[in-house]
């Protein structure tokens, strides 16, 4: 009995990395549509969403029947209830890039404001915070879960320092307006990406010790 259950956490865990990297892989696909125009790639990243929210519904229907057949306890129910939290979160990320990439395609219509230095730091940022991240989980590695809380420091700062130039640019010319406001709501979808991935950090120290804090 306690192999099958052994058996069935690894499979529940895998299928979280498994989608928490199907959004690492829609995040470069976003910036090449942002950064570089590339808008026929928008269906590959809806493709990529629809297989995100697939596979949470696969997940949470098996983490559902492993605590109905096995009725897990300590650090079993804790990695259960880790990976049906964190769900949600790794969905949400799917949406919010997306949002980036639809806004990203609309952008392209016109000449750009200002060249997304900043933004493209924030995806690359994103990205090693992904990695990261499932490194984290895939090792229990409370260590490097709490880099990636710090990691989405800068991701925040980046946001902020945005925010103060678009709001430079709407200054000085009201045309500007428009697309200094798309600019914000893609700063703000990369910046709630940070935010969902913080959350998924936040709780390894919980399922790994049993503490809440360190």
């Amino acid at each position: 009995m306690r192999e099958a259950l052994e058996s069935d956490l690894r499979a529940v865990l895998n299928g979280a990395l498994n989608m928490l990297g199907t959004v690492e892989r829609m995040l470069p696909v976003a910036a090449d549509i942002l950064l570089h125009e590339r808008t026929e790639r928008l269906e590959e990243i809806r493709a990529l969403d629809r297989e995100v929210d697939a596979q949470e519904a696969q997940i949470e229907a098996e983490c559902l029947r492993i605590i109905a057949i096995h009725q897990p306890v300590a650090r079993d129910l804790r990695m259960v209830a880790l990976i049906l939290k964190s769900l949600s979160d790794i969905e949400r990320m799917g949406d919010y890039t997306v949002h980036v990439a639809k806004d990203g395609a609309e952008l392209a219509q016109a000449p750009a404001l200002k060249r997304y230095v900043n933004l493209a730091r924030m995806l690359e940022r994103l990205g090693e915070m992904s990695h990261n991240l499932r490194t984290a989980l895939a090792d229990r590695d409370v260590t490097r879960a709490e880099a990636t809380i710090g990691m989405d420091d800068e991701v925040d700062d980046l946001y902020e320092q945005i925010q103060r130039e678009l709001v430079t640019y709407m200054l000085e010319d009201p045309r500007n307006i428009s697309k200094a406001l798309m600019l914000m709501r893609v700063g703000r979808s990369l910046e709630r990406v940070g935010d969902h991935m913080e959350n998924i950090a936040e709780r390894v120290r919980y399922w790994v010790t049993g503490q809440r804090e360190a």
